[in-house]
């Protein structure tokens, strides 16, 4: 099962046990990734961490929604940054990392969140990393962002004296991944990587709602990022579960201002809590323990190692919609069922896929620093005005050479539009593609009902060759971002969406005419008219609170 590469100089830097592990954890029609065999609901993990003993705050929730329209998430209209308060901030975590539902059904209930989790289990956990401001009795210092209660819990606190006045602040993003191996095993490591990308589009979305600028800092590694949050205090979490430290970005109230932050992150001068322990039973995985230690930044990453990649992109031209940003980003929602009967028109179809595009201007990908590696392959079902069959959406016409050469050579490539600067959309084939596209995603019939599903397709064994096992994160951080673009786009077009992280890699490698490991399927999705569950009850996420909690 272990890869072999003919380079042995990136052993040390844990590439071949990465590709391992990747070929390890795919699906197959005749075996699955290797699971727990059923699950053990009396341990679920607790989908909130809490850290007992820390000081905790409050944050004033929103009221009147007063956030741009919708057209602004997609850098579709001008907002004017707004200041750096503790209501803004509030307001941000709210509409990035914070709850958008409960639902209820007989004696269950669960909450939604606005940044969406495989199989709703929530292993990433955020950290705001702030300089003081008003209002905010902790001061400068390092806040646990606590979803349940919309809170911050004081986790480190900073010397007063010489801060520099608020003009942004940082946010760090870690993983529990026993929240994820509960349920899906060996697998799970590469959920928690798309969860992270999802979480890291949110918050460049909520930004985007305030007028403000998102930056992810690949120049912090593991070692920087654990001392700067604080996992690596072993008596914190002497009892819990760890956490994984995954990015650190950047959020800039105003351009010409931002927020700087020394990789020394030892000027804490207090620590409070102790992590709260999330089941009281553990199953070990000892392949995600391997696949965490041998794709760990430890060494600062260049920005734009690779080259050649990026291209302008003409002006987006987003999904027509009369919502405001804060209604469409509270309103996303997974999809469960399709009705396999809605059509979406040739113009909603390209206007979500524009919102994929990476632009260097424009929402979410203006936040990463690299160059984009993943181009959606498209199982066409009900399009109007569109022919059924399998279609490419490339990304950055850099890669098209390599995958000319990689795909089949039965496959076409017919020009669907007239600029590939504008809409680069090509033909591969034509044909009903329903059944394939079941069959493909662990024969589940989302992906055939809706109007058309994806697969995300990753430039893998170059990148890793290139900038070392780290980037394996990072391709799927890519696949996570691009999938929370299309779960607003669809809601923005009056369609729903849903991410599949159960799919046959082979069948679409084989089916594209792939042999090597030189493209890789990292995620898929669909999109299509949703079949509402009726039984469920859904209530405001906040309804629980009261002025004297928590």
């Amino acid at each position: 099962m272990k890869a072999t590469t003919p380079n042995s100089a990136f052993r040390h830097d844990g590439l071949d046990d990465i590709i391992a592990y990747h070929d390890r954890t795919k699906h197959h029609p005749e075996r699955y990734a290797n699971g727990p065999g059923g699950l053990d609901w009396a341990n679920q993990p607790d989908p909130f961490r809490r850290f007992n003993g820390a000081p905790a705050f409050v944050l004033p929730r929103a009221g009147l929604d007063d956030t741009p329209p919708a057209a602004a998430l997609f850098g579709a209209a001008t907002v004017t940054p707004q200041p750096l308060t503790l209501e803004r901030l509030s307001l941000y975590l709210e509409l990035s990392l914070g709850l958008s539902a409960r639902k209820e059904i007989a004696t269950s209930s669960w909450y939604l969140r606005m940044n969406p989790s495989s199989g709703n289990l929530h292993p990433t956990e955020a950290y705001a990393i702030l300089s003081g401001l008003q209002g905010l009795p902790g001061g400068a210092g390092v806040y646990h962002y606590a979803p349940l209660h919309h809170a911050l819990e004081q986790r480190a606190r900073w010397p007063q004296e010489g801060k520099p006045k608020a003009v942004g602040f940082h946010v760090g993003l870690t993983s529990i991944t026993w929240r994820e191996a509960w349920k899906y095993g060996e697998r799970a490591f590469r959920y928690c990587q798309h969860d992270v990308g999802h979480a890291l589009a949110a918050l460049r979305f909520a930004a985007a709602a305030l007028g403000w600028g998102v930056q992810l800092l690949p120049e912090w590694n593991a070692t920087h990022l654990a001392r700067l949050l604080g996992l690596d205090r072993v008596e914190d979490f002497e009892e819990a579960e760890q956490e994984t430290p995954e990015l650190l970005v950047q959020v800039n109230v105003n351009e010409a201002a931002s927020a700087i932050l020394s990789q020394a992150a030892d000027t804490a001068i207090e620590w409070f809590g102790r992590a709260n322990r999330l089941s009281h039973l553990h199953v070990e995985w000892p392949v995600i323990d391997q696949a965490i230690a041998s794709s760990e930044r430890k060494a600062m990453r260049a920005k734009n190692p690779e080259t050649g990649a990026f291209i302008a992109w003409s002006p987006p031209s987003p999904p027509a919609c009369l919502h405001s940003a804060g209604k469409l980003i509270r309103q996303r929602r997974s999809a469960v069922h399709f009705d396999g009967v809605t059509n979406i028109s040739r113009e909603s179809f390209l206007a979500i896929l524009d919102t994929t595009l990476p632009r260097t201007f424009t929402p979410p990908f203006d936040a990463w620093p690299f160059p984009p590696r993943l181009h959606l392959v498209l199982m066409v079902h009900r399009v109007t005005g569109l022919e059924p069959g399998l279609y490419l959406w490339l990304r950055t016409p850099a890669d098209a050479d390599s995958l000319r050469q990689g795909f089949g050579a039965k496959l076409n490539w017919e020009a669907v539009t007239g600029s590939a600067n504008t809409t680069p959309l090509y033909r591969l084939g034509r044909g009903d593609l329903r059944d394939f596209a079941r069959t493909l995603c662990c024969h589940q019939d989302i992906a055939a009902d809706g109007a058309f599903s994806l697969g995300m397709l990753a430039r893998f064994e170059s990148v890793l060759r290139q900038s070392g096992a780290g980037a394996y994160r990072e391709l799927f951080w890519e696949a996570g971002m691009i999938g929370q673009a299309l779960y607003l786009a669809a809601e923005a077009a009056g369609a729903r969406g849903t991410g599949i992280g159960c799919y046959f890699d082979e069948v679409l490698h084989r089916a594209l005419g792939l042999t090597s490991h030189d493209w890789q399927s990292l995620y898929h999705f669909t999109i299509g008219g949703p079949v509402e569950d009726l039984r469920l009850r859904t209530v405001p996420p906040y309804r629980h609170l009261t002025a004297d909690t928590p």
